[in-house]
């Protein structure tokens, strides 16, 4: 029947089934919107990454415009092209030397250096053993590699112990991220390290919650550990929490960088991270260099909060980093919490299912380095005032 002919079916729209969709988030409770965030604000912020407060340092500011006067505003295309600097390059180097590997890669984002380590460096017919309580660009990068994955019990070595052994002769690589974004929990690392040198497995760590405040002078999770430059051994990070700019960056063996470059694709067609973002990172990370107790600083804030939430009548994960995770009753509860806190001038971060994978809503709170005693006075007062009932 012709599409014009008295009753054809008139075809649904392409995108109608996103009106099902919509619906059913609302039932859900699970409606995310965006708040654009005012340039200048009196909210007292527990709900950022920018650990060590050094997004709006003048000396971090100043580099960021610096080198978007002297590069341009981007970094006009892929780094294979045109895309790379000497400003890429010298804070690849000063990078690796700060966290003690032989090389570092930066890329435009985090989640694209998660893609990256774990697209690149496996293969069809490998093994993927990743923790459960990893970020979803891990979780996303095992998708996205021709690995099989095998998901493990979170924080669990002897877990990816058993399951490398039960793949003997496969090529395998264990991911895990070094602090856990949702309860700021640290990876046994030391652990995770002996079982795949057992069975000549690589370990892979995302230290985008290490770098900056874990390990000597916040040199990060790896450093701490003992594992920073070993030949079996590649971190990713992030530049955008500890170091207050954008980006990423893979650390590892220099073999292994040399292999990104040529087969990583969120490096080869990808845009490059653009020079005022490369610029404010390396003033940061001179800057962290230059006054170590940033870093020791960051995790005081943290156990302050954690002793006086807790010593109250909470219910808060002890934290291993600058995460300190509170749980809240349900969902809308922990939603009604966020949102109260927030009208008294604090703002916090909300957790909630299917963004948690226990099913355990949560506030997350960041600690700061720049954080003064008032201010986690502040913060502690507004958040036991506005608590649901326990």
């Amino acid at each position: 029947m012709p599409k014009d002919a008295p009753g054809a079916a008139v075809p649904e729209a392409p995108f109608a089934w996103t009106d099902a969709e919509a619906r059913r988030r609302a039932a859900a409770g699970l409606v995310r919107a965006l708040r654009p965030r005012p340039a200048d604000t009196d909210l007292l912020d527990l709900a950022s990454n920018d650990y060590l407060g050094l997004t709006r340092h003048p000396e971090v500011t100043a580099a960021a415009a610096g080198a978007a006067r002297r590069w341009g505003a981007g970094s006009t295309g892929s780094r294979l092209v045109t895309g790379s600097t000497d400003l890429h390059a010298e804070l690849e180097r000063e990078l690796a030397a700060f966290c003690g590997f032989e090389a570092a890669l930066v890329f435009s984002s985090g989640y694209a250096a998660n893609l990256a380590a774990l697209t690149a460096l496996t293969a069809r017919g490998s093994l993927t053993v990743s923790d459960a309580g990893n970020h979803a660009s891990i979780v996303d990068g095992c998708r996205l590699s021709r690995a099989e994955t095998a998901v493990v019990p979170h924080a669990d070595p002897e877990a990816v112990r058993k399951t490398l052994g039960a793949h003997p002769g496969r090529r395998a690589l264990v991911v895990s991220d070094s602090v856990f974004s949702v309860d700021g929990d640290a990876a046994p690392l030391g652990a995770l390290a002996d079982a795949c040198r057992e069975h000549g497995a690589a370990l892979v760590v995302d230290d985008a919650h290490g770098l900056g405040v874990l390990g000597d002078g916040g040199r990060g999770a790896l450093h701490a550990a003992g594992l920073a430059g070993a030949p079996d051994v590649v971190a990713t990070a992030t530049l955008s929490k500890s170091l207050g700019s954008q980006g990423g960056a893979v650390l590892g063996p220099a073999r292994v960088v040399e292999h990104l470059v040529n087969a990583a694709r969120t490096f080869v067609f990808d845009t490059g991270l653009a020079p005022a973002a490369v610029g404010g990172a390396l003033a940061a990370l001179r800057l962290l260099r230059r006054e170590p107790g940033l870093a020791d600083r960051a995790r005081a804030v943290a156990a302050a909060l954690h002793a006086r939430l807790t010593g109250a009548g909470l219910t808060a994960v002890r934290p291993d980093a600058a995460v300190v995770s509170v749980r809240a009753p349900s969902p809308e509860q922990a939603l009604r919490w966020a949102a109260d806190c927030r009208a008294e001038g604090v703002a916090v971060g909300c957790f909630r299912p299917p963004s948690v994978p226990d099913g355990v809503s949560r506030l997350r709170l960041t600690a700061r380095a720049d954080l003064g005693e008032e201010e986690v006075d502040r913060a502690v007062a507004v958040i036991l005032r506005t608590a649901p009932s326990r």
